[in-house]
């Protein structure tokens, strides 16, 4: 009997477009045999509609006629499980019901990735792939993400954190603030966001005060740190649960700028004989990565110790740094749905695409069946004889 998956993507984050190619990559590549898959596409507006013109990327380039083209649609608990109820158009429409056996969030940034559709699904009790609400919203938030690692004794850069408004009051004492905790050159980022969106690299004190200006126009929290000048970026995913996982190669990717940013994540090996982005499968990198064995295998173990530091699921990357001048590696953040899901690093290292989602989706149930086991009601009298105030207060109340 086949699974009935919903893929979830889109939503109302600057990493719409990205989640788009990520989630129609993972739909080619899942196995119809195992799995009825119901594509559930939500837009910038929030809008949710499914319809099989969504596993065409090409149908992405007019969107107003490929929503004509699809069914809005809600999920709800119905007879002791989820179903994805289509809202039919006009009131003649009939209701079509479709029984959801799991969620496959391929989601990136902020409303979504942060552990906001994760609340969703737990709300509706609905198996689902990836990381959970905590290490979602952990590891979106660059700043606590830090915390926790230093936490668990996991070398990070230091850093300063300040909100938009408390920048705006005083930009000068802002920026003289980091130029003495910091100095410069310095890294300034939104808190939140991830594909290299809104980051920028400042080597005077000029470009600083541009570089926040630019970070608080996409997030209400900036972080800044020391930026590495002697720099080597080294990625790496992983796979399992905080029971059990696995990492994967490492890659290190190529850069046109002094950051990695979002052109050449996705863009970078998108010409036009290629047809287009891929995604995070486009950037240009080298895979493996050229490291010593004894470095490399130091990096996969950090990336695991890192994955059951936050408690993660599924698959996730996480991007190192290499100060080539000290040899010392650092985490810079963790993605916990990377682009294209990262199933270039899993290809070398033995791991198909159709196997790592399957992988994924059965650590999904498997998450399902260990909170199965745990007590979420208790039996209490506490409302037997509980006598409230009516509208005059609360002089009648037990409580």
């Amino acid at each position: 009997m086949k699974i009935n998956l919903a893929v979830f993507f889109g939503c109302r984050s600057v990493e719409h477009e990205v989640s788009i190619i990520s989630a129609v990559q993972a739909m080619a590549s899942m196995d119809r045999e195992k799995y009825n898959i119901y594509p559930v596409y939500v837009t910038k507006e929030g809008q949710t509609v499914t319809g099989n013109t969504l596993f065409n990327i090409e149908s992405f380039q007019d969107i107003p006629s490929l929503l004509n083209k699809c069914e809005a649609v809600t999920f709800l608990r119905k007879g002791g499980r989820v179903v994805m109820s289509k809202l039919g158009k006009g009131i003649f429409a009939s209701k079509k019901e479709t029984p959801i056996d799991v969620a496959f969030p391929i989601v990136h940034g902020t409303n979504c990735e942060d552990g906001t559709i994760q609340g969703l699904f737990e709300f509706l009790d609905l198996p689902y792939v990836g990381c959970d609400v905590i290490s979602s919203a952990v590891g979106m938030d660059k700043a606590v993400f830090k915390d926790v690692l230093k936490r668990y004794n996991l070398p990070v850069l230091d850093c300063i954190t300040f909100y938009a408004r408390e920048y705006a009051e005083d930009k000068e004492k802002a920026v003289l603030k980091i130029l003495e905790k910091i100095g410069l050159p310095a890294i300034v980022k939104p808190v939140n966001l991830g594909s290299s969106v809104g980051i920028t690299k400042a080597n005077t004190k000029e470009e600083l005060f541009d570089a926040i200006d630019n970070a608080v126009s996409f997030a209400d929290k900036v972080l800044i740190e020391k930026a590495v000048t002697a720099l080597r970026e080294i990625n790496c995913s992983v796979l399992g649960d905080a029971d059990e996982c696995i990492a994967s190669v490492c890659e290190e990717p190529f850069m046109t700028d002094e950051i990695l940013s979002y052109e050449d994540k996705y863009t970078s090996g998108g010409g036009k004989k290629s047809g287009g982005s891929k995604g995070m499968a486009s950037l240009s990198r080298k895979v493996p990565a050229d490291l010593e064995k004894e470095q490399e295998e130091y990096i996969k173990d950090l990336a695991c110790k890192i994955f059951k530091a936050l408690g993660c699921c599924g698959v996730v990357r996480i991007d190192f740094m290499i100060d080539t001048s000290t040899n010392t590696v650092y985490a810079n953040e963790i993605n916990t749905i990377p682009g294209s899901l990262s199933f270039y690093l899993w290809q070398p290292a033995g791991v198909p695409y159709a196997e790592l989602l399957d992988r994924m989706i059965a650590l999904a149930f498997r998450r399902q069946r260990k909170k199965e086991e745990l007590t979420f009601t208790i039996d209490t009298n506490i409302l037997s004889g509980v006598k409230l105030g009516g509208t005059k207060g609360s002089k009648g109340s037990k409580i």
